[in-house]
């Protein structure tokens, strides 16, 4: 009976954990994705800076895989100079409202 008890517990700390997590909205992300689409906007755009590489595209890609990718450049996991700039002004609420618009897309 006791291990059910602590197991519940567990339980409910991971649901409340959950619940307490960012929620985005695409339509708030809609407004603020501006300066993405300069380069994520282009169909097939290559950029030379740092090196050349083709710019993916975030339309219809998984809103936690963008929520993820904006929190790894604002935290310095991942290195890209003119991605850490473009988030470091973003709230982890704008990261989760853009990646929810962009994973509203088909």
């Amino acid at each position: 009976m006791k291990r059910m008890k602590g197991l519940l517990v567990i339980a409910l700390l991971f649901a409340s954990g959950a619940a307490l997590a960012v929620q985005g909205n695409p339509e708030a992300g809609r407004k603020k994705v501006a300066m993405c689409l300069g380069c994520h906007g282009i169909p097939d755009y290559k950029t030379t800076f740092p090196s050349v590489y083709h710019v993916p595209k975030l339309g219809g890609q998984h809103p936690e895989y963008i929520l993820r990718a904006l929190q790894e450049y604002k935290n310095g996991e991942r290195s890209h100079p003119t991605m850490i700039g473009q988030v470091a002004p973003l709230s982890e609420q704008d990261m989760a409202d853009i990646a929810a618009h962009f994973g509203a897309q088909k």
